[in-house]
């Protein structure tokens, strides 16, 4: 038995693993996209890396463990290069995986509708939506019986981590394997925090945040208020590059959080004039956002207990009155223009996560260079994208080029981490500590040199305190 990692083992994006079991028969662990400098094989923006380079002969099943583009970018060309299995997930990811596959499609291979139809209607053919906590068969024979099981994994709606249990019936001998997925934080609205597995002999654990630790959770609904009332008061706006699943609607819940707090007086605020919170404009500029934020409406069944108490109190944590959904383009640039104009104040949630494309891409154009504006980032920005550019370079009052264009930094920027859809250190740790059977092997990957590396020592001197032995592998 090995593990093969096609993708995220020298970075976070690219996620691609391979689990195989003996000679003929593998699994695969998502296919993601490359993004950053991670898209070339050369280190630099620009590239693509968008071939399958690995033998699919063998590969029984895909498995996906959610629907974020570095998970399952690259599906295209995986049933382009002939691979002919199964595409397990859960059942919230069988319904989000479409949206994604179809507008990856469009974006990357053509938007001939008769091409998109067909090709998405194989998707869905070769789609197997699994409950969580049940185990499926996926290969029985004589000499080879494998199952797996999806566990929630809190990171988006239909995340997972997958316990693939190996029972290798000639040498009588039974392996499980967990494949982390990437793991959420604790109190992230509508997503149950994920628990760790009961048991496993190997753990593929993602690292992305293995240095570190967030801000606090519990306070980052007072810190984003803050810069929005910092806007208020410069009649400026906040400008949040968000993807279009996930992070975007754990926004528009804590959004709406603010102003039924503020509206009715019972959370404190500082804004010029406390009337304003009912009439503050939130705008939803990615049209493909708007298509996840109906599926995710359509999907509370896997939402937790407190959004779903929200929605019986009768509160509309996605849809709320003060929400403006913008999808046409002309629409989209009028309310550039308009906001960079005016002295009206609004908050923005445009697609591009990290300002490499999309519609945010547009705003700071036209914003960056004024400081009545506020920039805020909620997630990870990969090296070598604008986003991580911003990030770094705009509280020195520099500079970022957009479009081939060198647009002046002097909107303020923020990074609230306590909003990143990741789990910190402490959470990875307790995700591998919490088992009540250690695992002796760990493989990090999803993760920058550093953060592996801190990781694996926070690791091992917690399996030197509990007299447990452990190799941690970074691949």
């Amino acid at each position: 038995m090995d593990i093969l990692h096609h993708g995220a083992r020298d970075g976070v994006t690219g996620s691609c693993h391979q689990l195989r079991m003996n000679a003929d028969t593998s699994l695969l662990v998502d296919c993601g996209l490359f993004q950053g400098v991670e898209a070339s094989a050369s280190g630099a923006a620009g590239g693509d890396r968008l071939d399958i380079e690995f033998d699919l002969s063998g590969i029984r099943a895909l498995i996906v463990t959610h629907v974020h583009i570095d998970h399952v970018g690259r599906i295209p060309y995986l049933l382009a290069a002939g691979f002919k299995g199964p595409i397990l997930c859960s059942e919230a990811s069988a319904r989000l995986l479409p949206i994604v596959l179809e507008d990856a499609f469009k974006l990357g291979i053509s938007r001939d509708q008769p091409k998109v139809e067909h090709y998405l209607a194989l998707i869905n053919s070769r789609i197997i939506a699994l409950p969580y906590k049940t185990w499926f068969t996926l290969h029985d024979d004589a000499s080879l019986h494998v199952r797996i099981r999806l566990q929630r994994a809190g990171h988006i709606l239909g995340s997972s981590y997958v316990e693939v249990d190996v029972y290798d019936r000639p040498a009588e001998e039974k392996k499980r394997i967990v494949f982390s997925g990437d793991l959420g934080a604790p109190h992230a609205p509508l997503l149950p925090a994920p628990k760790p597995a009961r048991r496993a002999d190997i753990v593929v654990l993602e690292s992305t945040y293995g240095d570190r630790n967030h801000q606090s959770r519990a306070d980052r609904r007072q810190r984003l208020q803050a810069v929005i009332e910092d806007a208020l008061r410069d009649k400026g706006t906040v400008l949040i590059p968000a993807f279009s699943i996930g992070r975007t609607q754990e926004l528009l819940c804590e959004l709406e959080d603010i102003i039924h707090r503020c509206t009715r007086g019972d959370h404190s605020s500082v804004a010029p004039d406390k009337d304003v919170w009912p009439s503050l404009p939130i705008i939803l500029d990615s049209p493909l956002a708007s298509r996840f934020t109906e599926a995710y409406r359509q999907l509370q069944p896997f939402w937790d207990e407190e959004a779903i108490r929200r929605v019986r109190s009768g509160r509309r944590p996605l849809v709320f009155e003060q929400l403006i959904t913008i999808d046409s383009h002309a629409d989209h640039q009028h309310t550039v223009n308009h906001l960079a104009q005016t002295g009206r104040s609004a908050v923005v949630i445009a697609g591009g996560g990290m300002c490499s494309g999309g519609r945010i891409v547009n705003y700071l154009k036209a914003m960056l260079g004024n400081t009545r504006h506020n920039v805020v980032f909620v997630g990870y920005q990969a090296r070598g994208t604008p986003g991580a550019q911003i990030q770094q370079f705009g509280p020195r009052g520099g500079y970022v080029e957009l479009d081939g264009e060198r647009h002046d930094i002097r909107a303020k920027v923020h990074s609230l981490g306590g909003y990143s859809a990741h789990a910190d250190q402490d959470g990875l740790v307790r995700f591998v500590t919490g088992m009540r059977e250690w695992a002796g092997e760990i493989r990090l990957i999803h993760g920058e040199a550093g953060a592996k590396q801190q990781l694996r020592r926070v690791l091992e001197g917690e399996y030197q305190r509990k007299g447990v032995k452990v190799h941690i592998h970074i691949p």
